[in-house]
């Protein structure tokens, strides 16, 4: 099995260093490393080769492409695999390469478990779903890549991963994550444009909702994203971003192609039939259990349904049973349960990446 680590980059040579030497440490004898260079104001420089003797090569782009500049390290890629990462992203070990090796014939995509800097307990990156991946921390097969068509330059950055991995599924594949792929992200937070982000953001989501939702669910799911975007601008202080955003949505929301899933197939892009099956299996819910949820996110509605389908009465959390974290975001959902470890009460999560455990909350 070959591998091809594929990394973009911008302006932050010092970022590019520090990942290329945590690939240095790491035992990988077959693989390649591959630097998409978006444009940077000066010529990036890196060595040839590691000191693990992996080789390195830089693609120098006349323009800045945004996340989609990942396609061009896959098509001079090698490699089986792709394993993408952020000039401030570097896996911590190689669990890995084990985790590809395991990966059925059917599994385009591997999310990694990705941990963030912290002097406290584990914080983890926020974003994804059962089967959608961040684009910081996943291996990819490169046929179902190339089938897919790549990223989407039009979407610049943020939901690009929700475009993608859509039409992963409607190719007829499957995302898993698998907490054996570790992967600790550098994210510098400050200095970043909240306006442009939820500029993003909403547009970009919209987009993907407006592309793959089934006819009757679109309208729904558009609502959805607007509130809850609606939401994280008055939090982050970023109405002007959201209403730029809406703007732009509202210009282009009627050009979008629309590819819209099976039914069967929208309710495994948006986890709902994750919560589904782990609400039959993990025997801490049934009709009239009082159950709260706690921890909300993204797709919270998901986790509501499944449990309003299961019979279970939602109650507040001082007067639940069992506590069920209601978000489908893997880091933050793990998070969540594991801030929650010293809880006398079972507390569920909603689904669980691949081998983080036989049962599916504490009893």
């Amino acid at each position: 099995m070959f591998l091809s680590f594929v990394i973009p980059t911008r302006n932050r040579p010092d970022r590019v260093e520090h990942t290329l030497r945590k690939l240095a440490s790491l035992s990988v004898p077959r693989a390649e490393v591959i630097i998409i260079d978006n444009a940077s104001d000066a010529p990036l420089a890196t060595p040839l080769k590691l000191s693990n003797a992996l080789p390195v090569r830089v693609i120098r782009l006349s323009t800045n492409e945004g996340a989609a500049a990942r396609n061009r390290g896959v098509e001079a890629a090698a490699g089986e695999w792709i394993v993408m990462l952020d000039d401030d992203s570097h896996p911590l070990d190689t669990g890995f390469v084990e985790a590809l090796r395991d990966a059925p014939d059917d599994v385009a995509a591997i999310g990694a478990d990705i941990f963030l800097p912290s002097n406290d307990l584990p914080k983890r990156e926020s974003g994804g779903l059962p089967e959608v991946f961040v684009g910081c921390g996943v291996a990819i097969r490169r046929e179902a890549f190339v089938e897919a068509g790549g990223y989407d330059g039009s979407f610049g950055y943020y939901a690009e991963e929700y475009d993608l991995c859509a039409k992963l599924i409607l190719n007829g594949w499957r995302i898993v994550h698998d907490q054996r792929f570790r992967v600790r992200h550098k994210k510098v937070t400050t200095g970043r444009d909240m306006n442009l982000i939820l500029q993003r953001l909403v547009r970009n989501n919209a987009w993907v909702a407006r592309r793959y939702a089934p006819f009757n669910f679109r309208e729904a799911q558009l609502n959805e994203v607007i509130s809850r975007y609606a939401g994280i601008s008055v939090k982050e202080h970023a109405a002007r971003g959201f209403a730029l955003g809406m703007e732009e949505l509202l210009r282009t929301l009627d050009q979008q192609p629309h590819r819209p899933m099976s039914i069967e197939q929208f309710d495994r892009f948006t986890g709902l039939s994750h919560v589904r099956h782990t609400v039959r299996e993990c025997g801490m819910i049934w009709p009239g259990r009082l159950v709260a949820l706690v921890d909300e996110g993204k797709n919270t509605w998901a986790v509501r349904q499944a449990l309003v389908e299961s019979g279970a009465e939602i109650v507040r959390e001082t007067e639940a049973e069992v506590l069920v974290v209601g978000t489908l975001s893997p880091g933050p959902m793990l998070d969540a349960w594991e801030r929650r470890a010293s809880e006398s009460r079972p507390v569920m999560c909603p689904w669980l990446p691949k081998d983080w455990g036989r049962w599916r909350g504490r009893e």
